[in-house]
């Protein structure tokens, strides 16, 4: 038994030695600055997955504004000065930007490669999602969610609402209920599921680890069946035209095009529910703010001549109209800017050299070049105490949106990076944005609304989903809710 165990543990000593000795790479003239870490294959990801801001924080002082990071068998070089975020942009010939979202896709979803040089689908997703997202579309998909909203919150909600009674439940899954159940799928729990373990599918593990996840995704798969798609009424622009493009370009069987729409599912549902949160949180958390929304939300109303009414026509919205809101605007922005932790990624074809501002650097065939821009929301030469919410930081002295921030004495023309940058931009931003807009309109109009704790502390960010948008609360938060007397 000893002699099994010390030939292990040599041999996993050896197995190290010959990684540290041959197995790392090593910078070569001309590279950027370069952190190998000293796990095997995981390299820095144990201490970029702990905390990844304070992780880069720490390696930019060290370093400067370029160094490569050897994460999870990645080699990743992050730009930290945002002077030189569009020399990431204009790169278009050596980075590739589709490479790395499609690989995820099909790796957390469990469809084939969407990627059209594979041969799977000749669909252009971006496209897609432009075309039914944005322009004259957004109208409808505007007009189709305020009368869902209004409906799961009130008329669905009636056993509940009982005059002058308070209703307590959690902030974080209130949320989650209203956005979810005014969409396409009424299957919370699946989604909740397969969410909790999608972090774990983007680094590679896979999902039949998780029996439970698993089986939620194939659930939630089951449901966007087109047969069973076909039996919903008013299916969306996006819906209808990606089952007719599903159907026709693509060689993907019945349940790989399911789960094309369990991933539009996931990206619309993952980022919209904790930044519903987070902008709901800060609004009670700050009386100054809550009066501000309210004020703005009253002449917006007013204004459109709609009557608050329990029994009578639906409250109505349309895109102008929301698109006049600068101070909920404002809140939303500082919410996320709080909150999210996305990266931007590209993949480089090439072996080639990236031009920054000041300098120029060598970059391999297969690395990636990221921009994480939580260094950008919470630097402090940017945003003058930027770990406290304030709800008008993006409102100008005309109470308009404010757009000139700087750094070091210079306009940034990067400042503000929730939705990424570039060509790979989410393309359902405005949607995301608007449709936040109409479930505070709405809280504001119908309902009371208050923290059962007004001490309570905010809420930590799980960091488990860095890289991934914005970030959920590491605990719910307790709040109540009564309707108004109208």
């Amino acid at each position: 038994m000893f002699l099994a165990s010390w030939i292990l543990g040599t041999a996993v000593i050896l197995c190290c030695a010959f990684y540290v000795l041959l197995g790392r790479r090593r910078r070569q003239q001309g590279e950027p600055p370069l952190e190998n870490g000293f796990l095997p294959y995981l390299g820095c990801a144990l201490q970029f997955g702990a905390n990844p801001l304070e992780f880069l924080k720490e390696k930019q002082k060290k370093h400067g504004h370029i160094f490569t990071c050897h994460v999870a068998g990645k080699y990743i070089h992050f730009l930290t000065d945002p002077f030189s975020y569009h020399a990431l942009m204009r790169q278009g010939k050596h980075l590739d930007w589709k490479k790395f979202h499609f690989a995820t896709s099909a790796k957390a979803f469990g469809h084939g490669s969407i990627d059209p040089a594979e041969g799977n689908t000749t669909e252009n997703f971006h496209q897609t999602f432009i075309r039914t997202l944005q322009g004259n579309a957004l109208d409808a998909l505007i007009e189709a969610m305020m009368e869902n909203l209004q409906y799961v919150m009130l008329q669905s909600r009636t056993p509940k609402l009982q005059p002058n009674t308070w209703v307590t439940e959690g902030l974080y899954t209130f949320c989650g209920q209203e956005t979810e159940r005014a969409r396409i799928l009424n299957a919370l729990e699946n989604f909740k599921e397969f969410d909790k373990i999608f972090p774990a599918l983007v680094a590679g593990l896979p999902i039949h680890l998780f029996k439970s996840a698993h089986s939620a995704r194939e659930k939630l798969g089951e449901a966007l069946l087109h047969k069973n798609l076909l039996k919903r009424d008013n299916l969306s622009e996006l819906v209808t035209l990606r089952m007719f493009l599903n159907d026709t370009l693509s060689t993907f069987d019945d349940m790989e095009k399911a789960k094309t729409h369990v991933a539009v599912l996931w990206a619309s549902q993952a980022n919209t529910i904790p930044a519903t949160f987070w902008t709901l949180f800060y609004l009670l958390k700050s009386p100054e703010a809550m009066r501000a929304a309210i004020k703005e939300v009253q002449n917006i109303l007013e204004s459109a001549e709609e009557d608050i009414s329990l029994y009578g026509k639906h409250i109505s919205l349309n895109r102008k109209q929301l698109d006049n809101m600068p101070i909920l605007d404002s809140i939303i922005k500082e919410a996320m800017r709080l909150s999210s932790a996305s990266m931007t990624f590209r993949v480089a074809k090439e072996d080639f050299t990236l031009h920054l501002e000041d300098d120029f650097y060598n970059i391999r065939k297969d690395d990636i070049v990221a921009l994480y821009p939580q260094l950008l929301h919470f630097d402090p030469e940017i945003y003058a105490d930027p770990l406290t919410f304030k709800y008008d930081r993006f409102l100008n002295e005309n109470g308009e949106e404010k757009t000139d921030f700087y750094r070091n004495g210079r306009k940034l023309k990067y400042y503000y990076m929730p939705f990424g940058t570039g060509i790979a931009k989410c393309p359902g931003r405005l949607f995301a944005v608007h449709e936040i807009k109409q479930f505070l309109t709405l809280m504001l109009s119908y309902f009371e609304i208050e923290l059962v704790d007004n001490n309570v502390k905010c809420p930590s960010l799980d960091q488990s989903r860095a890289g991934l948008g914005i970030l959920q609360p590491s605990n719910d938060i307790d709040f109540r809710y009564r309707l108004k007397r109208l």
